[in-house]
């Protein structure tokens, strides 16, 4: 496919007509300057270096132990990093999978054999409403805002079988607090709905540290989590996304994921292990630093720029949404190609409607500083020129 049908592919034929987001961070793979896939792709600090000077040993490793040993190790690093000490480590409860994007897909089938609707919060990673809609599920807009505050509406509970959150939230940063979590999760249970995360950004968030499992335990509530650990670590998309359900889940994940594979490569499980145990040394302090740092250097590019804000003042994820008044992101991004400059227009994020998202622009920000400095240097050439 030629350059002009990729962009023709991503984009339609005109802006009410835009493609999906993965469609838009494939053409930005190839680019020094890429800041539109939320992978990390930063510089590897010099414990991570020596993980992957590790390699070797790994992958000795990975040969000679028993794969369940090594998954048992991994998931136990991994979930305590973050404060998930109460996950479930019995063997089936936690599903290694090639991405959270695998993950998904299960759970859009899963789900798809016994409901009809689910409730997505909205706005958050199209790909999500696609896999959702693609195994024939109808998706009912959860707005996000209220979803911080007030109770479901009941009606609302009762009109569908799954509530669907992705807290911390792609794009926005908004993280469901303890408490909140505690009441949804009350809620679905007093339904008999079942209450499926996506914590993929949850490592950036101290605030989202808390034990979920715990609160989902307690609840009673039929659960479902996904989570991943390929945007924390520059790893060349070498990561695992997991699938964590519980006991009383009553839908057929086990099977459904044995349709699609049979496992994950031990080589991956050990690293992240290594990687995790790293983060727990202080590699996730480092981290949050060097994306704080980030944010910090974008947001003093782009100020003073009239009609330009940011919307997520308070985001600690690893993305930063960019407003303008006068511009659709669409445009924006169009321009920004011909510095060779890749970010994320926003209108797909906002799956049931996109004209909510036309003003907006998502940068990523697990990027080395100096290709992200002189993309934001480009971005603030570009809305200087309006």
């Amino acid at each position: 496919m030629s350059g002009t049908q990729q962009v023709k592919a991503a984009l339609g034929d005109s802006e009410g007509d835009t493609g999906n987001l993965t469609q838009l961070e494939f053409l930005a793979l190839n680019s020094e300057f890429n800041i539109a896939d939320g992978h990390a792709r930063q510089a590897l600090t010099p414990g991570q270096s020596k993980i992957v000077d590790d390699l070797p040993l790994l992958f000795a490793e990975g040969e000679k132990r028993p794969v369940e040993e090594l998954e048992r190790e991994a998931h136990h690093a991994f979930f305590t990093a973050l404060g998930q000490h109460s996950y479930p480590s019995a063997p089936g409860r936690v599903l290694s999978c090639y991405s959270s994007s695998v993950a998904m897909e299960i759970l859009s089938r899963s789900l798809s054999e016994t409901i009809e609707s689910v409730a997505l919060v909205h706005p958050t990673f199209d790909n999500i409403a696609d896999l959702l809609r693609g195994n024939g599920l109808k998706l009912v807009p959860l707005a996000e805002d209220p979803l911080h505050g007030d109770d479901l509406d009941a009606s609302l509970l009762k009109s569908v079988g799954c509530v669907f959150i992705t807290t911390p939230n792609n794009p926005t940063g908004k993280v469901v607090s303890r408490e909140r979590l505690t009441r949804l999760a009350e809620q679905c249970a007093e339904h008999g709905v079942i209450l499926a995360l996506d914590t993929s950004f949850r490592g950036f968030d101290t605030r989202a540290h808390y034990d979920h499992y715990e609160v989902l335990n307690a609840s009673g509530v039929r659960w479902v989590v996904i989570e991943d650990t390929g945007k924390l670590w520059p790893t060349l998309d070498l990561k695992v996304g997991m699938l964590v359900h519980s006991e009383n889940l009553a839908l057929p994940v086990e099977k459904i994921y044995s349709d699609i594979l049979l496992g994950v490569s031990p080589l991956i499980l050990a690293m992240v292990r290594r990687f995790s145990e790293d983060a727990a040394a202080g590699g996730l302090e480092d981290l949050h630093r060097f994306i704080a740092a980030n944010r910090a250097m974008v947001r003093t590019e782009l100020a003073g720029l009239p009609g330009v804000t940011v919307p997520d003042p308070d985001s600690r994820a690893s993305v930063e949404r960019v407003a303008i008044d006068d511009l659709t992101g669409t445009q924006v991004w169009a321009k920004l190609r011909e510095h060779n400059v890749y970010a994320l227009p926003c209108r797909p994020f906002h799956w049931a409607d996109p004209s909510e998202g036309d003003h907006t622009l998502r940068l990523a920000l697990a990027r080395s500083t100096d290709p992200l400095a002189q993309s934001v240097r480009a971005l603030r050439h570009v809305l200087k020129q309006r």
